[in-house]
This record gives C-alpha cells, structure tokens and sequence, in this order.
C-alpha cells in the first residue's frame, strides 16, 4: 500500500494541487517551513512514489467549442469491469472513466463533444461493448478544488496573525 505522508508532503500537495503551474519551489517552501530543495526533493519522491501522477491542464470545453458533456453511468458485470474500463479510455471523446464499489451502476464515464453526432457515437460504442448505460446527463459545470486533508495550517496562520 501507500506510505504515509508527513506535513511537508500535505503541504506541497496542497499547494500543487492549488496551482502547480504558477507556484514556485519557493513559495511552498517559504509556507511549510523548509529549503526550496528540500521541496524540490519532496516533490521528486512524491512523484517517483507515484504519489503525484501528473499535471495536467484545466480546461474549459465550452471555451475550446467543445460544449457537449456528458457523464454516462453504467453497469458492466464485474468480471469484465477492467476490460471495459480499457476499451472506453480508447474511445474518442471519453476524458474520464471511473470504477465505483457497486455491483450496479459500477462504471461512470464522462465524455465530452462538439455535436450530437459525437454524443451518439459515444452512446453507441458503449452499448456494442456489452455494458448497460442506466443514465446519461448533460453536464453543466464541474468544479474541483484540493483536498481538504492536504490543507496545510500555516497556510491559514498566516493570513490570521495581523487581525489581533
């Protein structure tokens, strides 16, 4: 399994997943209490341990004229769960695939398109696979933010220290 993470990884984490485009080594460092190596080091383990997967970008589709998103939920026989996961990955338009600890409704796949058109190949390609779509909506607007265990205290010391 995985290894525990300290408070400077909580921290680093935090800040990354925050903005890790525009946050430099010395900016987490400077909130965590540590050397901007010791970050840089911090953020290699974390990446080498698999910790940190990526970065990836934030996009908005509607903006980038993508404007159809579309989250199916799915129940695929939990044998074939894995097989399933892989072949969606492989479908033009699908952005997410995640496997949930349900017998029914085991399979949410979002998908994102410019047409209708997209939508029913998307549509059409998951009923040829054998899976059973119990619901598709239109999404309207997903927000994400970081995780609330990674929230680093002295971040928040520092903003309540002049109020006395």
């Amino acid at each position: 399994m995985g290894r525990g993470l300290d408070n400077v990884d909580q921290g680093i984490l935090y800040h990354l997943q925050r903005d890790a485009r525009n946050t430099t080594t010395e900016e987490i460092a400077e909130t965590v209490g540590v050397s901007a190596s010791t970050v840089r080091n911090r953020i290699a383990q974390l990446e080498e341990d698999g910790i940190i997967k990526g970065y990836h970008p934030e996009i908005d589709y509607e903006a980038a004229n993508l404007p159809l998103r579309v989250l199916f939920v799915c129940t695929a026989p939990a044998t074939e769960q894995a097989e399933f996961v892989q072949k969606m990955l492989a479908v033009q338009g699908v952005v997410d695939v995640r496997e949930m600890l349900v017998g029914k409704r085991n399979i949410y796949v979002e998908a994102i398109g410019t047409s209708s058109q997209d939508i029913t190949r998307i549509t059409d390609t998951l009923h040829d696979s054998g899976v059973t779509i119990e619901s598709s909506e239109i999404m309207r607007q997903r927000r994400v933010q970081p995780f609330n265990h990674f929230f680093f205290m002295g971040a928040l010391d520092d903003d309540v220290e002049g109020d006395d």
